[in-house]
């Protein structure tokens, strides 16, 4: 046994010895630039490469364009898993019995959909944004660190293979720990997938705290001359928040998952009955997980804050007080956490200090919502694709929020407590808010993105049966949760067989919206026509030109001097 091991270190050894050398000679990879043209810069007057073409260019790139795309495309995967898992839940769960696949089964695809949509899909996706567009929109040339920003991606994708080890490995039952992976579950489960998820999972958050340092350094240190804090545009507030949030919460999130992982494996007592019991796991997950519901809907937040304007005609209405709230939902949201806790016995003291922060917490959020109504009142509004998921966003989010206050008020959480309403009332917060808000910026932004217009009939199909489908499924879950239907069972009672049908069916007509995206993306980038100008929005006329759209003016020109990209215009 030892011999082999040897042997097997040696091949390895050799292995990694032999993909250094390779990487050496690509394209001069020590010496890279992203700025992706043949030129000269510099008092030394150092030449720049044209970027590699082909996958050596995907493997190698620092670009943040790049690099947004990849972040893009590995979040679109795992969203595709996710919905997958989701719609075989759904279909089980078409008849109160245990008809199409195991209990056992079941508690994986849940434990994976939470992880996936929350972790490894949710924050992934807009970090595609934010590397696209926040050196755009401030004036700077990259990210503050290129090469860390390209580190950080390429952390995604191993840490998602363990996550769902479970699931390609034959010899391994998948982790069944659901996404709260509460003990002491967690701590009893022998199947060495939980110990591949709880890595996946701290690999991920070292990859996006990575990202978050990035962030911030981009935002204080590469604006241009001409940005200030005064004139910072809403979306990189929305992301410099997000990133400090981040900071916070995930080595927190990193530090609970180890501890984890030393009493599976080391014998430690951390969340064991006689060591630090299960309620401080409870605590230590909350202090990320209730920041992290901020984590994803700011980002969001400040989309819609971006594109509501020039839909509307009209600058954002209380642009400073929309700031002022960002940045108190940041410091607030570290101050319900055991909001989530209120049926667990904690101390009737601590309860009310956390339900109190927790209704505060509505008012910035309502202030933003007071904006974006007051930003389109009386506007001159153009109901194109990325305007309608605005509006989806803004309705949907006001019903997930309006259900998470009652969830806030003690009286009621513990009877709604583990219920399907917990479950509508989040899934209309983030499926419904953050991931209309990027189905918002996907549209606004694929003409910059691409040089094309996506097809605009199959885009409103989209939104009506994305809203439609959104709308059936989650209300019919808050009326399973009034009518007492526990969350996370394979199994129920006969008297909630239609609405879980009803739910079933909006998931349905969600997963055909999503198609519908999906080929409309693909075909769009490969073929679609050519936008005319650069100025696709027509927002010169509302004096709304931001600074990104100025990027793809100038980016054009360039293209056209050069014997451009544009001379089949009409394709």
């Amino acid at each position: 046994m030892a011999t082999s091991q040897i042997v097997l270190t040696a091949v390895m050894a050799v292995f990694l010895v032999l993909v250094a050398a390779w990487l050496s000679r690509v394209e001069e990879w020590r010496s890279y630039s992203p700025l992706g043209t043949g030129g000269v810069s510099g008092e030394a007057g150092e030449t720049h490469r044209e970027k590699p073409s082909g996958i050596v260019r995907w493997l190698t790139t620092v670009d943040h364009k790049d690099i947004g795309i990849l972040y893009g495309v590995y979040s679109v995967a795992i969203f595709g898993w996710a919905g997958f898992a989701v719609l075989v839940m759904r279909f089980e769960l078409l008849t109160p019995g245990q008809d199409l696949i195991s209990p056992s089964f079941y508690n994986a695809l849940m434990t994976s959909h939470g992880l996936s949509m929350l972790i490894l899909f949710g924050t992934p996706i807009l970090a595609a944004f934010s590397n696209y567009f926040i050196p755009l929109l401030i004036g700077a040339d990259d990210m503050a660190f290129p090469r860390i920003n390209a580190i950080a991606f390429w952390l995604l994708p191993p840490s998602a293979l363990l996550v769902y080890a479970g699931f390609f490995i034959p010899a391994i039952p998948a982790a069944q720990t659901s996404w709260t992976m509460y003990a002491p579950l967690s701590l009893q489960l022998p199947s060495p997938a939980v110990d591949l998820m709880l890595l996946g999972l701290h690999l991920s958050g070292i990859s996006v705290t990575m990202g978050a340092i990035n962030f911030i350094a981009t935002i204080f240190t590469e604006r241009g001359e001409n940005v200030s804090w005064s004139n910072l545009d809403i979306f990189s507030w929305t992301v410099l928040t997000q990133s400090g949030l981040i900071l916070f919460a995930f080595p927190l999130l990193g530090s609970a998952l180890i501890m984890l992982l030393l009493d599976r494996n080391f014998g430690t007592t951390f969340f064991t009955v006689d060591g630090g019991g299960p309620i401080l796991w409870q605590h230590l997950f909350w202090f990320w997980g209730h920041p992290e519901v901020y984590i994803l809907i700011l980002p969001a937040m400040g989309f819609v804050s971006l594109i509501i304007p020039p839909f509307s005609g009209r600058k954002l209405f209380g642009f400073k007080f929309v700031v002022y709230s960002t940045l108190a939902i940041g410091v607030l949201s570290f101050g319900v956490w055991a909001h989530h806790m209120f049926a667990t016995g904690i101390d009737p003291r601590l309860r009310a200090s956390f339900m109190t922060v927790s209704l505060a917490i509505a008012v910035p959020t309502a202030v933003k919502t007071f904006n974006w109504i007051t930003t389109m009142w009386n506007g001159n509004i153009r109901l194109t694709t990325p305007m309608l998921f605005c509006i989806g966003f803004v309705s949907n989010l006001i019903i997930g929020g309006v259900t998470g206050v009652f969830l806030a008020s003690i009286p009621v959480d513990l009877i709604l407590h583990d219920t399907y309403y917990v479950v509508g009332h989040f899934h209309y917060f983030l499926m419904g808010g953050t991931v209309f808000a990027v189905f918002a910026a996907i549209y606004y932004w694929f003409p910059l993105i691409t040089g094309r217009m996506y097809q605009r009939t199959l885009a409103k199909w989209h939104f009506w049966l994305s809203n439609i489908g959104v709308n059936i499924t989650f209300f019919a879950m808050i009326l399973l949760g009034y009518g007492g239907m526990p969350r996370r069972y394979a199994t129920y009672l006969p008297q909630f067989t239609s609405l879980h049908q009803i739910t079933t069916l909006g998931a349905v007509i969600i997963s055909v919206a999503q198609i519908i995206w999906f080929y409309n993306m693909v075909t769009s980038w490969l073929e679609g026509k050519r936008v005319p100008d650069a100025d696709p929005w027509d927002l010169k006329e509302s004096g709304l030109y931001t600074a990104e759209w100025a990027w793809f003016e100038r980016k054009r020109e360039t293209a056209l001097a050069d014997g451009g990209e544009n001379s089949d215009e009409d394709s």
